[in-house]
């Protein structure tokens, strides 16, 4: 199972669309009962840790026969303004693109991929992640 960003390099702009593909890839429609994509962002650090979904769609499994699994499957949404991802010693704030897989039988298998929302750039002055 695979997700791929549209930007190479990982970076969105807060309020901005963020596009990604997912696609799961040998498996069999039958093993697989749902699927879920969502856009989420979540903390680590000192303290308790927060998660927040910022975009949800789920497939059930009637769904599911419609899909080539095999196939890209887009998702996308526009990002919110806050909060932008951060890297501090205390806490750190991350976002990710999320994939779940519902099995009939077995364990759900689970992939995601990070990404860094940033702030509005201003061409008057240079990001600090450029």
């Amino acid at each position: 199972m695979t997700v791929e960003l549209c930007h190479a390099d990982g970076k969105y702009e807060a309020g901005q669309p963020l596009r990604a593909c997912w696609q799961v890839g040998q498996t069999t429609i039958d093993e697989v009962v749902g699927v879920e994509a969502s856009v989420l962002w979540f903390t680590e650090g000192k303290g308790d840790e927060d998660l927040h979904v910022h975009h949800f769609v789920r497939w059930n499994d009637m769904q599911l026969q419609d899909l080539d699994l095999n196939a890209q499957h887009p998702i996308e949404c526009v990002l919110p303004h806050s909060p932008v991802s951060y890297a501090g010693t205390l806490l750190r704030i991350h976002w990710c693109v999320r994939v779940r897989l519902f099995r009939s039988v077995g364990r759900e298998c689970v992939t995601q991929q990070p990404f860094y929302l940033v702030g509005g750039f201003n061409d008057a002055e240079p990001s600090v992640y450029s």
